[in-house]
């Protein structure tokens, strides 16, 4: 089936300086299905199907292959009805892509919360680059599913189109959340972030690739928290200026971000 792009979600955004001091994220526009009103004919209980079909589309795209999985498998996993999965979504390429979504949205809140959550003395090249590197349990079975439809989207020009604004999209949110942390830290890059953003995003797709085919020699996470401070120190620079707190700003691994 074609791939539908119509009717996505709205994106994520960082916080700005005046959110509290935060990181985290919100919602570009417009409500939460959760928070939107009832369109006519629509029940209170879609949000709770979609969910359902969304973790029941995960794990059977996991176990047998985006391809190979077909739409009664999902809907019997996630005990709901093909008109269930017809009101929600108009085929596998669209569900995919509302897991993308999800998964990015999630990701990038996990992220800007444990950043929020350091204390003045934790916001160093170190610290970020270990919170950079935490791979959640989970995280294989997306790797599967994602890896595997990016194969199709290579060979599908149409969907390598959709593809691509869903993943500007996540870069977008990761290039504003670095560019953030940065600036309070009095550092910026020296690169663009977009670019620099590709960059994360292919070292840790690149390093997840290896770690799931050789756990032992290298578990998860091994490579950002061997490379990413080195990384950081050689595309940042301090701005002039006093640091945070109006301390001078420090270089190295020792630096405020």
């Amino acid at each position: 089936m074609p791939v539908v792009a119509g009717a996505e979600p709205p994106g994520l955004v960082a916080a700005g300086e005046g959110d509290a001091g935060k990181v985290g994220v919100r919602r570009a526009s417009g409500p939460t299905e959760e928070d939107a009103p009832v369109p006519k004919g629509v029940t209170r209980r879609r949000p709770r199907t979609r969910a359902a079909l969304l973790k029941a589309a995960l794990e059977t795209f996991a176990e047998h292959g985006f391809h190979a999985t077909t739409i009664e498998q999902i809907c019997e996993a996630a005990g709901y009805t093909r008109g269930a999965y017809y009101s929600n979504f108009a085929s596998k390429e669209e569900l995919f892509l509302a897991l993308f979504d999800e998964h990015s949205e999630r990701t990038v809140r996990r992220l800007a919360e444990s950043i929020d959550a350091l204390t003045p003395d934790e916001y160093t090249l170190t610290r970020l680059a270990e919170l950079a590197a935490r791979v959640e349990p989970d995280e294989r079975a997306w790797y599967l599913v994602t890896t595997e439809f990016t194969l199709h989207a290579i060979r599908d020009p149409q969907a390598a189109w959709v593809l691509a604004r869903h993943d500007e999209r996540l870069r977008a949110e990761i290039a504003r959340g670095l560019t953030l942390v940065l600036r309070r830290a009095g550092r910026e890059l020296t690169v663009e972030a977009d670019r620099f953003a590709r960059l994360l995003i292919a070292l840790r797709e690149g390093g997840l690739a290896q770690s799931y085919v050789e756990p032992a020699e290298l578990p998860p996470g091994t490579l950002e928290r061997q490379f990413l401070v080195p990384l950081l120190e050689a595309t940042t620079r301090e701005l002039p200026g006093p640091g945070p707190g109006g301390q001078s700003n420090r270089s190295g691994s020792d630096a405020v971000i």
